[in-house]
């Protein structure tokens, strides 16, 4: 195989930023590319195929125009330039991050970071309704947020409204004290962490105590017709079917709905059905409603995470994780318990010699 020879010109003032602490950017280059870079000055000197030179070339390129954003480089940013590379994927993390939505309360740039990002964000744009159904960690919630919080600025709508149901993930909490929103504002603490971070408390509070932005549980929702307004219903994939076309048909007049979940993290009884599953089954043919579907690929949070989530579903595609085993399971587990026998062990009881 040929080896092929490429220069990119890395202005200094960018360079600790392109190439990452000790180089190490640099080295996670040369290691997915299986590319050689010689650093020269202000430039930098690619050895390897021609597709894979060509790759490392668009990577570094690419960061450096991020870099000359001001915007500061993040591994997420390195890892998604080198995926855009050798799938050869038009687009490039600098265009990406010039897409801003807004700005948090300290002033740092809300931007889709990824493809599926950016036409997930273009669909809420266009769209009166969308459904973003993705893992963990894709930036569904927070962008969606971002956006609410930008259409209420414009004053392209009047309020804010975002709901979840108060479902419980997998354990009982039993008696809550306090009022009733006391009791259901545990279940809705990471919107209004999102709401904090992007608007700030005191803005919130003063808007809230106003009835411009409300954050509510979904069963609040029922007998409502919500007109000039932009609404979230977040963790999707824990409302049943009727609550689902309940909240859908709430809609009214110059109002934006935005529909996230994640089917995979459903905490609904084991043979109920989600109503986000049958929303997209029912639902698909309405062109007036976008379905954006994210991947591991656009998960944003700690390089850690893109690898639980792609952990989970090579495990889940492999059928270990699928209902038919689940109900297998527990249905040994019910027996098990039932006849007060222990298989696991020859002897019976738990001991290996017979009964005790």
């Amino acid at each position: 195989m040929a080896l092929v020879e490429r220069e990119v010109h890395v202005p200094p003032e960018v360079e600790a930023e392109v190439y990452g602490q000790f180089d190490k950017y640099l080295k996670k280059i040369e290691r997915t590319l299986n590319v050689t870079l010689i650093n020269r000055d202000s430039r930098t000197l690619v050895i390897g195929s021609e597709s894979a030179a060509d790759g490392a070339k668009r990577v570094l390129e690419d960061l450096s125009a991020l870099a000359r954003q001001d915007s500061p480089i993040t591994e997420q940013n390195v890892n998604y330039a080198l995926s855009l590379a050798v799938e050869k994927l038009d687009g490039s993390v600098a265009e990406m991050d010039r897409d801003i939505i807004c700005h948090t309360i300290g002033g740092k740039p809300i931007s889709p970071k990824t493809l599926g990002q950016k036409a997930y964000v273009s669909a809420i744009q266009k769209h009166m309704i969308t459904f973003g159904i993705g893992p963990a960690g894709t930036g569904k919630t927070y962008l969606a947020m971002a956006c609410a919080i930008t259409a209420f600025k414009n004053e392209d709508v009047a309020r804010i409204i975002m709901t979840r149901p108060a479902i419980e993930a997998g354990e009982k909490l039993g008696f809550l004290p306090g009022d009733l929103q006391s009791k259901v504002d545990p279940y809705l603490r990471p919107l209004y962490d999102a709401l904090y971070q992007i608007m700030g408390p005191d803005s919130y509070q003063k808007n809230a105590e106003k009835g411009l932005i409300e954050v509510a549980p979904l069963a609040y929702m029922r007998g409502r017709t919500l007109d000039n307004a932009f609404i979230i219903l977040d963790e999707a994939q824990n409302t049943t079917p009727a609550q689902m076309k309940m909240f859908l048909t709430r809609i009214g007049f110059g109002s934006k709905v935005i529909v996230t979940g994640d089917l995979t993290q459903k905490d609904l009884p084991f043979d109920s059905r989600s109503g986000l599953e049958v929303a997209l089954e029912v639902l698909s043919k309405i062109e007036e409603i976008a379905f954006c579907k994210l991947t591991s690929k656009d998960v944003v949070r700690h390089p850690l995470v893109q690898k639980i989530v792609q952990a989970y579903d090579a495990y889940e595609a492999s059928g270990k994780g699928t209902p038919q085993n689940r109900a297998e399971r527990r249905e040994m587990q019910r027996r098990t318990a039932g006849s007060g026998r222990d298989y696991r062990r020859p002897g019976g009881h738990g001991s290996y010699g017979g009964e005790t």
